[in-house]
């Protein structure tokens, strides 16, 4: 089984994609000099659907092993393979040692090919859905509301709205060829 693999950051402030205002008025956009963060790291099964998410305040090595941790827990007898991008926390050297203890393998995606990552769609749909020009009172239920977000979806409308349904989406062969039945 391959699963999708993909973090975004959601921040306290996010960054605003439109604003209105009366004609010669200035739009008001509140700021301050911090603006907390937390990484969502999420996993998507292009066959059923099914999703997995950890919240994180960081995206570094220890913050990856800890998804590769939850997802040998969650898959038990069947550790998955994951289609990962090159982010520096999934190509350490300490992160793919633990992949392999956990028998996870790796399935790299090419460079600057994000649209080819399922995971990467449904957090553009967090973004446009939970995240644009809004403000939260707070960053953790800023992450409360995405990964419920995400997490509330029927299987179908995620591989929906991760394009996996679409009849364009380029990947289709990898995980109908993975594993071939036995």
């Amino acid at each position: 089984m391959i699963l999708f693999e993909d973090e975004t950051t959601r921040h306290w402030f996010p960054p605003p994609r439109c604003r209105w205002s009366r004609r010669g008025e200035q739009a008001k956009v509140r700021i301050t000099g911090r603006n907390a963060e937390r990484v969502l790291f999420g996993t998507i099964n292009p066959q059923t659907g099914h999703r997995v998410v950890l919240r994180r305040m960081r995206s570094r090595r220890e913050d990856f092993q800890a998804v590769l941790q939850l997802l040998r827990q969650r898959y038990g007898n069947r550790p998955p393979d994951l289609l990962l991008d090159r982010a520096p926390g999934h190509e350490a050297a300490k992160s793919q040692a633990l992949a392999a203890r956990l028998e996870i393998a790796s399935v790299w995606s090419p460079k600057r090919c994000s649209e080819l990552d399922a995971m990467d769609h449904l957090w553009r749909s967090v973004q446009k859905d939970v995240s644009a020009d809004r403000q939260w009172p707070t960053v953790d239920e800023h992450a409360d509301q995405a990964e419920r977000w995400v997490l509330g979806l029927s299987n179908r409308e995620a591989l929906r709205q991760a394009g996996i349904l679409s009849g364009d989406f380029r990947l289709r062969n990898l995980w109908e060829n993975f594993w071939l039945p036995t």
